[in-house]
């Protein structure tokens, strides 16, 4: 009897070890290529993987994350208001799932938070009230949650940019966040997590050169 549950403990263990690399090595290949996909019917098949790879493993946000992610991408990709708008709803969707596997997490408002500036950015004259505030809101949490997220600071200085230029304001606020976002983005090493979002450093550095070096 020992023998026969030590036995099956092992298939167990073996099961699980498949199971993880399975899943990472999915993840190896889907999250590069949702940064990389160059058209709307690549991006979509990277997020069809993606959605596939979270309901197989059910208790992982990572994918979902990053299917947010691939949705905000593929809003760009898209001239047209409905268009841009049906992606986002998707990308909310998205971080609503991986809500409800790793709640109050800081990369996961962060992501909300660039959703709203997004949809804010389809027609600002008319959302500007409600998106800005929403955006402001998340980011501001996002922050809360873990003041060392430089990607909550970076998209923070685009929304409070953006909100300069649209209402005529200054660009200091703007620029101290894209700074710190810099700074921290110095600081961020390994992670114990391979897949936790580690995006943002090149896009702070250009957003300094364009908005705040040139003094703009």
């Amino acid at each position: 009897m020992k023998k026969n549950l030590l036995i099956i403990a092992g298939v167990l263990c073996a099961t699980i070890v498949l199971a993880s690399g399975q899943f990472e090595k999915a993840m190896g290949k889907n999250v590069p290529a949702i940064f990389s996909a160059e058209s709307p019917e690549a991006l979509q098949d990277v997020i069809n993987q993606l959605n596939r790879i979270g309901e197989a493993e059910g208790n992982r946000w990572e994918p979902y994350y990053y299917t947010a992610f691939g949705y905000i991408r593929m809003s760009f990709m898209y001239e047209n208001a409905e268009d841009k708008d049906k992606y986002l709803d998707l990308g909310m969707k998205a971080v609503e799932k991986g809500e409800t596997i790793n709640p109050n997490d800081s990369e996961l408002e962060a992501m909300r938070g660039y959703i709203h500036m997004m949809k804010l950015t389809v027609d600002p004259a008319t959302r500007g009230m409600t998106y800005s505030g929403l955006a402001f809101t998340s980011f501001q949490k996002a922050i809360k949650l873990n003041p060392d997220n430089p990607r909550a600071h970076y998209l923070m200085g685009r929304m409070q940019y953006g909100t300069a230029q649209f209402m005529g304001g200054g660009t200091e606020d703007a620029c101290g966040s894209i700074f710190k976002a810099l700074a921290l983005f110095d600081k961020e090493g390994e992670k114990d997590n391979p897949f936790a979002p580690s995006w943002g450093k090149e896009s702070t550095q250009e957003a300094i050169q364009e908005f705040c070096e040139k003094g703009e």
